[in-house]
């Protein structure tokens, strides 16, 4: 019944350690509270996921993130109103208050649905050739090489199935039947499985073509050689509440220029940066996209995912970008197959 003590900060905490309390709770949300638990703001995954694109420091307080003015509930109102509530305004937590706006309690959309299953349908694109990682691919098509244990693929699968999802169509192209025949029709893990058959490559988005009716919820979609920890419930959460037509997860990359990087106007030189370290975010290859975004989507037409966004973004909807903190890391090489396997237990385990 208290549980949301377990999530009350006062405003001096770091970033750090509210991401520490978000991946421990399953609350998903920090609430920060004065000395008298007087209620002074909350912050969540989006807050902390949004602080990292401006690049702020995980050792900054959280008060500098946090929302100063969250819906809240009085603590005598109705379970039923403050359901409503959340659906009409698409919040998925909210403090409940007393006369003295004090902390009492926290009410969360899942527990006052008590569901877990999705309705979502989840894309596993596991058709690409797997050029790089050969001679491993050549009997064995990359998703379903072994890391740790299991199938790569397996591991996806199961991830998704921990946040609640159950209906899965995976792409299938380079040595499909050892695909088809490992999953089946998902019976095995109590879920749905269905294939998408690419007679010829068609790119991270022409695949969704091949769907055989069109979603009418938002859809998944992620690439079939990736290891990655994403909390996908957080991921959907963010993309409903930033009511974007299409959300690509990114990953901060890190390069370090070799050689000292001289500035000059003319024939002058204005500075000097030694070995400067050059910050971008990549494409980490998993998304979410709402169905209408599926009409820009031509059958038989090669089309990578970074094409869609284009052309979204070019018709002025709105598209949007969740940066991953949790582990990722993309099988590409024959290098990453070894760390994969390297770090699969404990990360994993």
């Amino acid at each position: 019944m208290n549980a949301w003590k377990e999530v009350s900060v006062l405003p001096v905490t770091s970033i750090r350690e509210a991401i520490r309390i978000l991946d421990e709770s399953a609350k998903q949300i920090v609430l920060v509270v004065n000395e008298n638990n007087r209620l002074l703001g909350t912050v969540t995954d989006g807050d902390i996921r949004r602080s990292i694109l401006k690049g702020m420091s995980l050792d900054e307080p959280i008060q500098e993130i946090m929302n100063p003015d969250p819906t809240v509930a009085m603590i005598d109102e109705g379970r039923e109103n403050i359901l409503a509530a959340m659906q009409r305004t698409r919040l998925h937590h909210i403090p409940l208050v007393d006369e003295n706006h004090c902390l009492v309690g926290l009410e969360t959309l899942d527990e006052l649905i008590q569901s877990r299953t999705r309705e979502n349908r989840v894309v596993l694109m596991a058709g690409g050739l797997g050029s790089r990682l050969r001679p491993l691919t050549d009997e064995c098509p990359k998703p379903m090489l072994k890391i740790g244990n299991k199938p790569l693929l397996e591991t996806i699968l199961e991830n998704f199935i921990e946040y609640g999802f159950r209906r899965f169509y995976i792409s299938v192209n380079y040595m499909a039947d050892v695909v088809k025949s490992y999953f089946g029709d998902g019976s095995r893990w109590g879920v749905d499985i269905d294939y998408l058959h690419e007679d010829q490559r068609l790119g991270t988005a022409g695949a969704l073509s091949l769907l055989p009716e069109k979603p009418t919820e938002s859809l998944f979609v992620m690439n079939g050689d990736l290891l990655t920890k994403v909390n996908f419930k957080q991921l959907l959460d963010f993309h409903s509440g930033h009511r974007a037509q299409a959300t690509m997860c990114v990953r901060e990359y890190d390069f370090q220029v070799p050689y000292g990087v001289v500035k000059i106007n003319d024939h002058r030189i204005i500075s000097i940066d030694e070995k400067p370290v050059q910050r971008f975010f990549v494409n980490a290859g998993i998304y979410v996209l709402e169905p209408e975004a599926l009409d820009l989507v031509f059958p038989n037409t090669y089309f990578d995912m970074p094409t869609l966004f284009e052309k979204l973004i070019n018709l002025k909807k709105e598209t949007a970008v969740f940066p991953i903190r949790e582990y990722w890391l993309d099988i590409g090489q024959l290098s990453d197959y070894d760390r994969a396997n390297g770090e699969f237990m404990r990360v994993f385990a």
